[in-house]
């Protein structure tokens, strides 16, 4: 029978574990256990056979790392071949499918040529059934879903997304989204969550997914693991993980199954509560969205979106010790000359300083300012940020700038590592999706764009996925070339977004070199550099208002305020040029 005529009268019942439940019988690692294929093909036979046992409808092939990422090309082919053997072998008049795990966390330029290779295998051996399972993004899933359709239009094909109980996957996607884009491509035929989470999570994560619209699978873990010694412990009793895969089918879910950590005895007595259960579908509930609001307006917000004021954003780099009384002293001068945020820079360069966000929330307090903490993706993973964000709507600071961040300088990469669990533009639409449940429904997005890009229109459609993911605000890194200035004219034509521009106050011509030289996004101009031969600190000072205010006269068209940033703390130098644009009448302001 097909498989969608089977799913109109049934539930579709997965196998369980093939990875956990290898690792247990043989006291192996699981990791790479596809390898076992070829090394003890009869072992991989007698856990499909327990599956098939224990009541399953469906069993994966033992080839979920099956990639050229983890095995040479001939090694692949192997596996992925014996995989299949021992699967067809095994699986009696159970469906057998492709499970295929994800290849885009690799770093690859083109996952999909990677995941074509890997399917055409299975088509060859004429498999068409295909799970691709535990994916954090959607990377060329449609691609080669319609690939699939192209060769085998009668293929069934799954895609599952390993997402948190709190409905996003670590790098920051929301399920729902992912869910959504599954159920509009007709190339789809089922879709829905498995790993990470255990059976009751992800019964609590279906009430907050609209799932309506499509054949649902779900495929929890048997609990959350523990390591005792030196083994991965799951402890969901079979019983209590069937009760809740009761409650998961009775919402729904037509494909069920178990991952990390199920036995052939969680599927045993999942499969006989289903056969007891009378499917009860829930009543369609309202969605609601709880978007709480922060305690005050942003009157940076509002000067920004006044066509005819001009902003200042002005950034002062935290301090590099607890020494904090120069940074207080220096956001206060700032912002009684005219700064209407201040803007902090999570940890420059990728060298520790003072954290932007608790700074953020200090002037917040102390001074009553406003304030724009830069976040990086380098330093923390999802759960740490969503504790930062937390943090800062509860203490009313109502704009994060997302940054990729600076990568670790080589000289310390043994023994600091980086984090990177996502993007810049994940990490936007990762907020974005909080705005809708438990952040400040008004808290603004900005992002960082590089006017000084050599390939300006790849920066600018990255901007453009940007502002799709909720980022309302660019600030330009410097405009000290004329292409920067041409840059900038583009962006404004080209962004639906509010743009501050880059004014940094050059103060030396050894301060230009070295900025020109050592620092990433920032070119100046040669003429210049050349301005400040033979000039003293007091002339490079003047020179500096000189060139930043003539900038400021080139780039006030384009812009809708002004984005400077403070050389070594020289606040005095920063309020004096704040002045002369004002005096100039480049931010709208009455003098």
């Amino acid at each position: 029978m097909d498989i969608r005529e089977y799913l109109k009268e049934h539930s579709l019942l997965f196998d369980g574990a093939m990875g956990t439940f290898y690792a247990e019988r043989n006291h192996k690692p699981a990791l790479h256990c596809e390898i076992a294929n070829l090394r003890e093909p009869w072992e991989i036979e007698a856990i499909h056979r327990a599956y098939r046992s224990a009541g399953c409808d469906a069993i994966k092939t033992n080839t979920f790392g099956a990639n050229r990422m983890n095995y040479p090309d001939d090694k692949c082919v192997a596996i992925i071949d014996a995989g299949i053997a021992i699967a067809k072998k095994a699986a009696g008049r159970a469906w057998v499918f492709a499970d295929i795990g994800p290849v885009a966390a690799t770093g690859l330029d083109d996952p999909f040529e990677e995941y074509q290779f890997i399917v055409d295998r299975f088509l060859q051996q004429d498999i068409r059934n295909f799970l691709f399972e535990t994916h954090l993004q959607d990377t060329a899933l449609h691609e080669i879903a319609a690939y699939i359709k192209e060769q085998c239009p009668d293929a069934f094909i799954i895609l599952s997304f390993a997402a948190q109980p709190d409905g996003f996957t670590i790098v920051g996607e929301q399920a729902q989204v992912l869910l959504h884009r599954a159920a509009k491509d007709p190339n789809v035929d089922a879709a829905g969550i498995n790993c990470v989470c255990g059976a009751r999570h992800m019964t609590q994560m279906l009430d907050m997914l609209d799932t309506d619209e499509l054949t649902l699978s779900v495929l929890p873990n048997a609990g959350y693991p523990t390591v005792v010694g030196g083994r991965t412990l799951y402890n969901a009793e079979p019983d209590y993980f069937a009760k809740q895969m009761a409650v998961l089918a009775a919402k729904g879910a037509k494909i069920l199954g178990g991952c990390c950590g199920t036995t052939p005895e969680h599927i045993a007595a999942t499969a006989l509560a289903i056969q007891h259960m009378k499917r009860q579908l829930p009543e369609a509930a309202a969605h609601s969205e709880y978007r709480p609001k922060l305690k005050e307006e942003s009157l940076f917000w509002d000067a920004l979106c006044d066509e005819t004021r001009k902003p200042f954003a002005v950034e002062l780099d935290p301090p590099e010790t607890t020494e904090i009384k120069k940074f207080i002293a220096g956001a206060r001068e700032l912002q009684a000359n005219g700064a209407s945020i201040i803007t902090i820079a999570d940890c420059p360069v990728a060298k520790p300083r003072m954290d932007s966000s608790l700074l953020a929330c200090k002037l917040r307090r102390e001074l009553k300012i406003e304030t724009l903490p830069h976040m990086t993706c380098r330093d923390r993973n999802l759960n740490a940020t969503k504790g930062l964000l937390l943090g800062l709507s509860a203490e009313g600071v109502g704009n994060v700038l997302v940054v990729t961040g600076d990568p670790i300088p080589s000289a310390s990469r043994d023994e600091v590592k980086s984090v990177y669990n996502f993007n810049s533009r994940l990490l936007a639409g990762y907020i974005s999706a909080l705005k809708k449940t438990v952040l400040p429904a008004d808290l603004h997005i900005f992002g960082a764009l590089n006017v000084n890009a050599l390939n300006f229109h790849v920066q600018l459609e990255l901007a453009k996925e940007k502002v799709e993911k909720g980022v309302c605000a660019f600030l330009t890194q410097p405009v000290l070339t004329e292409q920067a200035l041409e840059n900038l004219k583009l962006a404004r034509k080209e962004l639906d977004a509010k743009i501050l521009g880059g004014i940094f106050p050059i103060v030396s011509k050894r301060n230009a070199q070295f900025i020109h030289s050592e620092v990433t996004g920032i070119l100046v101009d040669e003429r210049i550099i050349s301005l400040y031969s033979g000039l003293d600190r007091e002339q490079g000072e003047e020179m500096a208002e000189r060139i930043s205010l003539a900038i400021g006269r080139e780039i006030a068209p384009y812009v809708d305020g002004f984005y400077v940033v403070t050389p070594f703390s020289r606040t005095a130098l920063v309020s004096r040029i704040m002045e002369r644009f004002r005096q100039e009448g480049l931010t709208g302001e009455e003098i």
